[in-house]
C-alpha cells in the first residue's frame, strides 16, 4: 500500500468557465490556468502520481505545451490512471477537500465523483469529495481563488 498527497490552487479569472471535478459550475468567474484549471482534479492527479513515486503533473503535462492549452483535466486524469496502471498499481481510494468560499458545490459532488470514477475506471464509492471555506481568511477566504487537497491510496 502506498499513499500520495496532492495540492493545487488557482486564482479566479473573469471570462473563464468554472470547472471542478469535470463539472461546469455556474459562477461569475472560472479558475485561471493553462488547462481548464480544475483545481480538484489537479490535486487528485498529483496524489496518485505521488503515491506511485512518479513525477508531478507539471512534468507529465507541462503548462508551456500547446497540446494542453485549455485541456480537460478529466481527460488528463484518465491518462494519469493509465500511467498508474502501467506502473503496476491499482487505485484503492481517493479522498479530497475543496477550499473555496463560493459557489457551494454540494449539488455537484455526485457528478464530480461520477466523472472522476469514470476517468479512472474505479467505483464511485472509492472517491470522497468534501468542501470547506477558509472563514474569510487568506487567498481562498478573500474569494481570490480556490484550492484543493487530495490523498490517494494505491496498491
Amino acid at each position: 500500500m502506498r499513499i500520495g498527497f496532492g495540492y493545487d490552487i488557482h486564482a479566479f479569472k473573469k471570462g473563464r468557465t468554472l470547472v471542478i471535478g469535470g463539472v461546469a459550475i455556474e459562477h461569475d468567474a472560472g479558475l485561471d490556468g493553462h488547462s481548464d484549471a480544475d483545481v480538484l482534479v489537479h490535486a487528485i492527479m498529483d496524489a496518485l502520481l505521488g503515491a506511485a513515486g512518479l513525477d508531478d503533473i507539471g512534468v507529465h503535462f507541462p503548462n508551456d505545451d500547446p497540446e494542453y492549452k485549455n485541456a480537460s483535466s478529466i481527460f488528463l486524469l484518465g491518462k494519469v490512471g493509465k500511467i498508474i496502471e502501467k506502473s503496476g498499481f491499482k487505485i484503492i481510494n481517493i479522498d479530497s477537500v475543496l477550499i473555496m468560499e463560493e459557489p457551494k458545490i454540494s449539488a455537484y459532488t455526485v457528478n464530480m465523483k461520477n466523472n472522476i470514477a469514470a476517468a479512472l475506471g474505479i467505483s464511485i464509492s472509492c472517491i470522497g469529495i468534501k468542501a470547506t471555506t477558509s472563514e474569510g481568511l487568506g487567498t481562498c477566504g478573500r474569494k481570490e481563488g480556490a484550492a484543493a487537497h487530495a490523498v490517494a491510496l494505491i496498491e
